[in-house]
């Protein structure tokens, strides 16, 4: 292809726009634009590399023995009402009715829709069973940011494997995480396998793949010592041993506050660590109120006090809602006195003794209150957010935090979806019994982005050369000498007969121009000719290296061949 015929539409300034790497260098590079908040078009050069991370996906999910179909984007309601996850779902679903009052939505994933199309299943000598797609996804975000990474359409490859049993589960689930390791490195990336929540899909079990990134939105938890690593949401903690545990005061102390409403504000006034300290929290859980208590110095962790709850909505009380409940404003929630409402304490909190509470009356604490003795919670676990430099649950050792983007995500589901569904299958006896599932997501934009925040410089993108929308460039230092052109030419057409993806720029643009062009899009290979062409001799270049090597045109195509032949990079 010749540059002068690709539309490729490169800015020289970054967008105000783009937040992120990633985001700045896909419009710069002109791999994609901007529709709507969230909502993005790829341009030719994008598209090239997405089809390509496309096409390793469905050939390391081919290798399984998965087998692919397409579904429909546009769905029933029944079949998410059947699940419980059109209520789940929230706002972050796209509803509408049809001209018949029908409701629907535009996807957001597919569990039932597979569920419901593997009903036709009958025997177990059909199973087990693995189907996937490629399709366009849809989820109404309430902040889209960081261009393709957080975006309101994109399009996932989703797998569902059916299985007789756990153990049947678990051979497809490592399958999958194989095929999927096999997957992120061919594209190059850098990433680690997390412990993560299953969130509104629901199941026994997941792990996500996260590229570690400073723009990522998830947090991990991890161990160097074991290497455990987990999402934030998901880590388990533990509780810190105190040896400092005093004996039990006999009476709880009642202590002027006034003003004092922070963790900060109350260790200034009583002069002690905030691990002195027991916050309680009002939360609305669907319809019912109910109380959280962590230390001072620690969060609560809402993923595992929702999965605990098991509550579709959890969200923090209002002020009204918590003078209501405490005849105190926010900040002076305490667990003494509440009454007709579940507290559930955090592991740590339960190890502790004398420590100070809010009094559920505005200006006032109370101190040396122990569980138990003061209140009775109905519920001990934990709820807390893990931090850098807690331990590590599995070994003691130290965590550290980082952040991460989250490019694949399987899980374990279990019968939740063929139970809701009635997706059975009939054993060697006749006996109906559930189809257990899998489910196994890989994010193809977000993939894209996430190779460029790995691969990249002051300059533009570095392509893995498994993925770049060409693998070669020959550039012509100036398109006025003849035998300059007509070798760059002639460079371009072998490597084409050599079924090597090659661009020629072609452009009547000084060589700065071009060489600027050709970094910025992130070609992995450049081939310059300029003067030294009537020696036969051209410049190779890597993107990814400084050094420029001076070598015969044939030696410089020979090399080209070693170079590809050298990456796993599938054929257009």
């Amino acid at each position: 292809m010749r540059v002068s015929r690709i539309f490729i539409p490169t800015l020289r300034e970054i967008p105000s726009e783009a937040e992120t790497v990633s985001h700045q260098l896909m419009l710069r590079a002109g791999l994609v634009r901007k529709l709507a908040s969230g909502i993005y078009s790829l341009l030719p050069m994008g598209f090239r590399t997405f089809k390509k991370i496309e096409k390793i996906i469905r050939e390391e999910m081919n290798k399984t023995g998965a087998q692919e179909l397409l579904m429909s984007a546009v769905l029933p309601a029944e079949f998410y009402q059947a699940s419980g996850r059109w209520q789940a779902f929230g706002s972050e679903m796209f509803r509408f009715k049809d001209r018949n009052g029908r409701d629907f939505c535009l996807e957001p994933t597919h569990e039932e829709i597979f569920t419901e199309t593997v009903k036709e299943i009958r025997s177990y000598k059909s199973l087990p069973l693995t189907l996937y797609q490629i399709q366009t996804k849809y989820r109404d975000e309430r902040r889209p940011r960081f261009g393709v990474m957080r975006a309101r359409e994109f399009v996932m490859k989703d797998a569902y494997s059916f299985d007789r049993d756990n153990d049947g589960l678990d051979e497809s689930y490592k399958k999958m995480h194989n095929a999927y390791c096999k997957t992120f490195d061919r594209c190059g990336l850098d990433y680690i396998v997390v412990d993560a929540d299953t969130g509104a899909m629901g199941g026994s079990g997941s792990q996500e793949f996260m590229v570690i990134s400073e723009i990522g939105e998830a947090e991990i938890a991890y161990c160097d010592n074991c290497g455990f690593a987990a999402n934030v949401e998901k880590a388990e903690c533990i509780a810190e041993n105190s040896d400092e545990k005093s004996p039990i005061e006999e009476c709880c102390c009642l202590v002027e506050t006034p003003d004092v409403k922070t963790i900060d504000d109350l260790t200034e006034f009583f002069g002690c660590s905030s691990k002195k300290f027991a916050k309680t929290l009002i939360y609305k859980a669907d319809n019912k109120i109910i109380a959280a208590m962590v230390r001072g110095d620690r969060e609560v962790n809402e993923t595992k006090l929702q999965n605990y709850l098991g509550c579709i909505n959890l969200e923090l009380a209002d002020p009204e809602t918590v003078m209501k409940v405490t005849n105190a404003e926010v900040g002076f929630a305490g667990p003494v006195g509440l009454i007709n409402i579940d507290i559930i304490v955090d592991l740590e909190v339960a190890c502790m003794s004398n420590f100070i509470v809010g009094a559920n009356n505005t200006g006032y604490h109370i101190k040396n209150v122990n569980i138990e003795k003061d209140f009775k919670p109905s519920g001990i676990m934990d709820i807390r957010n893990i931090i850098q430099g807690d331990k590590c649950s599995k070994c003691n050792g130290t965590i550290k935090i980082a952040h991460g983007i989250e490019v694949g995500h399987i899980f374990k589901l279990g019968t939740k979806y063929s139970n809701a569904l009635n997706c059975i299958y009939l054993d060697e006896n006749g006996k109906e019994k559930p189809m257990v599932m899998g489910c196994y997501g890989i994010g193809i934009n977000r993939t894209m982005a996430a190779i460029i925040e790995q691969n990249h410089d002051k300059d533009g993108i570095i392509w893995p050369v498994s993925v770049a929308p060409y693998h070669v460039i020959v550039i012509p230092v100036n398109y006025a000498q003849e035998d300059q052109m007509k070798a760059s030419e002639k460079i371009y057409n072998e490597l084409k007969a050599a079924g090597i993806e090659a661009i020629l720029d072609d452009r009547k643009e000084r060589p700065g121009v071009k060489f600027k062009d050709a970094d910025l899009i992130g070609i992995p290979i450049r081939i310059t000719v300029g003067r030294k062409i009537g020696e036969n001799i051209v410049e190779f270049k890597m993107r990814d290296s400084s050094d420029v090597m001076e070598l015969d045109v044939k030696e410089a195509i020979d090399l080209v061949k070693k170079v590809i032949k050298s990456h796993d990079c599938p054929n257009e």
